[in-house]
C-alpha cells in the first residue's frame, strides 16, 4: 500500500502490457481527457452487437439532453453544438444516474460525459464533497479540473479543487478544513486522495459521484488499485460510478465492474475503430545513431502547428530536448522527475502555444489534450500497441487531421509496429520523400 508521502502519486509511467480485446459489443466513439463535443465520429449503422450501446440514439444537439440551462449556456459559449457518438450514447445514461463503463477511441469527448453529468447532478452543500474524480497523473488531474471550471461558468456557487502529490499536503488540508473553501468536486490522484482520507482531512460521506478516468491504467497496478478500493470504501454505498478509457482489455473489465451495479457498458465492437480518422501514420527504418539527423530533417521540412516527440526514458528526454534547443528548435520537455510546479507550468506553456515542440516520456501519452498538436513523432516506439494508440492520439484531436511518424531501429521495434498493424488492422507505410501538408494540416 502506498504511504502518505507528499509525492505519493508518482507511480511508474511505463505501460503494463495489455492483452488484445475482442469484445462484440456495439460501437461508440469519444475521448478520454478532452471535454470537446464537436467531433465527427462515424456512426456504425451496421453494428449488430448483442450488448452495450445502441446506435439508434440520434441526438443532434446538446439541447436534447435534460441538462441545467447553465450547462447548456456554457456549452454554447465553448462553441459546441453537436455531441459526438459517445456523448449521444453515454450522457443520457450518466445523467439518469446509471453506472457507466465506457471504452471509446481518443479525441472526441469522453471527459465531457462525466464533467457534464456530475455538474448537472450536484447541488452545492457547504463543507460537503459531492464528487470524486480519480486519474493516474497530475497533469491529467489538472486538465480535468480546468474542464470542470470551463463548463461550470454559469454555476458560480460550485467549487472545484485538484489534489495531487508533489505539493505540501497542509495546503490541501487547509482548504478542506475551511467550510467556505471546501470543494463540491475534487479531482485528484489516488495516493494523495487516500492520504487525505486516512488523516481524516477529507470526508467522503456525502459523495454521490465516483469517477475513474483512464481506468485501465489506474486499476492495472495492484498498489494503485488498493488505493482506489480504500477510497471507494470511504464513500457511501449508494452512489453513481463511472469509468472511462480509450483502451480497456477484457481482463480489466471485470475488475472495473466490481465497483459498479448493473453498469451501462459501452465498448468499441471492433478494435480497428480505435484508430483515428484523419491521422496519417508512417514509419522510418534507420539505425539508432541516425535518429537525430532524421528528426532534424523532418522538423525542418514539415509544416506543423505543434509537435510531440515521444522517447522511452527521462534521460533521453532531457538529452534530446537539449540537442533540439542547440539546433535552434523551440523545444521543451516534460517527464516524471520534474518538480510538480515545473511540470504544470511547462504543460500550460505548451498548451498556450508558447513552445511548438515538446519532448515527452509516456507520462504525456494518455488523455492529455493540446488541441494544436498535429504531429506526433515516436523517436522511440512504445512498448505496447495500446500505448502507441494513446501516443498518436495526441495528434488529430476531435476528428481533425494529423500525422504520426515512428522510428524503427531494432527488431524489437519492428515487432511492436507489426503488433500495432495487426491489432488495429491499420496499414502503416514507409515515410515518403514528400508529404502533402493538406493531408495532415487542417485548413
Amino acid at each position: 500500500m502506498a504511504d502518505h508521502a507528499d509525492d505519493l502519486i508518482d507511480y511508474e509511467e511505463e505501460e503494463e502490457s495489455l492483452q488484445p480485446s475482442t469484445t462484440t459489443a456495439a460501437p461508440a466513439t469519444g475521448e478520454t481527457a478532452a471535454a470537446e463535443g464537436e467531433g465527427t465520429a462515424e456512426a456504425d449503422g451496421e453494428s449488430k452487437g448483442n450488448k452495450g450501446s445502441y446506435v439508434g440514439v440520434h441526438s443532434t444537439s446538446f439541447r436534447d439532453f435534460l441538462m441545467k440551462p447553465e450547462l447548456l449556456r456554457a456549452i454554447v459559449d465553448c462553441g459546441f453544438e453537436h455531441p459526438s457518438e459517445v456523448q449521444q450514447e453515454t450522457i443520457p445514461a450518466a445523467i439518469n444516474g446509471s453506472d457507466v463503463l465506457c471504452q471509446a477511441k481518443s479525441g472526441l469527448g469522453k471527459t465531457a460525459v462525466f464533467v457534464l453529468a456530475t455538474l448537472n447532478k450536484i447541488t452545492p452543500m457547504p463543507g460537503t464533497v459531492s464528487a470524486i474524480v480519480l486519474c493516474h497523473t497530475r497533469e491529467l488531474a489538472y486538465q480535468i479540473k480546468n474542464e470542470y471550471t470551463r463548463f461550470s461558468k454559469y454555476l458560480p456557487d460550485l467549487k472545484m479543487e485538484v489534489f495531487y502529490g508533489g505539493v505540501n499536503i497542509k495546503h490541501d488540508k487547509d482548504i478542506l478544513a475551511d467550510k467556505d473553501k471546501c470543494p463540491d468536486i475534487i479531482v485528484g490522484t489516488p495516493g494523495r486522495i487516500l492520504a487525505l482520507v486516512r488523516e481524516r482531512a477529507l470526508r467522503l460521506n456525502g459523495v454521490n459521484s465516483f469517477v475513474v478516468d483512464e481506468c485501465d491504467k489506474v486499476l492495472e497496478a495492484i498498489d494503485m488499485r488498493r488505493d482506489v478500493q480504500e477510497i471507494f470504501k470511504a464513500t457511501p454505498h449508494n452512489k453513481q460510478v463511472m469509468m472511462f478509457s480509450a483502451t480497456l482489455s477484457k481482463e480489466i473489465r471485470p475488475v472495473c465492474k466490481k465497483f459498479m451495479q448493473n453498469p451501462r457498458e459501452i465498448y468499441v465492437d471492433d478494435e480497428t475503430k480505435l484508430t483515428l480518422h484523419g491521422l496519417q501514420q508512417y514509419y522510418v527504418t534507420l539505425a539508432e545513431k541516425e535518429k537525430n539527423l532524421k528528426l532534424s530533417n523532418i522538423l525542418d521540412s514539415l509544416e506543423f502547428n505543434q509537435v510531440v516527440i515521444f522517447v522511452k526514458s527521462v534521460q533521453r528526454a532531457k538529452l534530446l530536448n537539449e540537442l533540439l534547443n542547440k539546433c535552434n528548435f523551440s523545444s521543451t520537455c516534460i517527464h516524471s522527475n520534474m518538480p510538480q510546479a515545473e511540470r504544470i507550468e511547462i504543460f500550460q506553456q505548451f498548451k498556450n502555444f508558447a513552445k511548438r515542440i515538446m519532448v515527452a516520456t509516456d507520462i504525456f501519452g494518455r488523455g492529455i489534450d493540446v488541441e494544436r498538436v498535429n504531429i506526433v513523432i515516436n523517436y522511440d516506439i512504445s512498448s505496447t500497441a495500446d500505448q502507441y494508440l494513446h501516443r498518436v492520439g495526441r495528434a488529430g484531436r476531435f476528428g481533425t487531421k494529423g500525422l504520426a511518424i515512428t522510428f524503427i531501429a531494432t527488431d524489437e521495434d519492428k515487432e511492436v509496429l507489426d503488433s500495432v498493424q495487426s491489432r488495429f488492422e491499420v496499414n502503416i507505410t514507409e515515410l515518403p520523400a514528400e508529404i502533402d501538408p493538406k493531408t495532415y494540416m487542417t485548413a
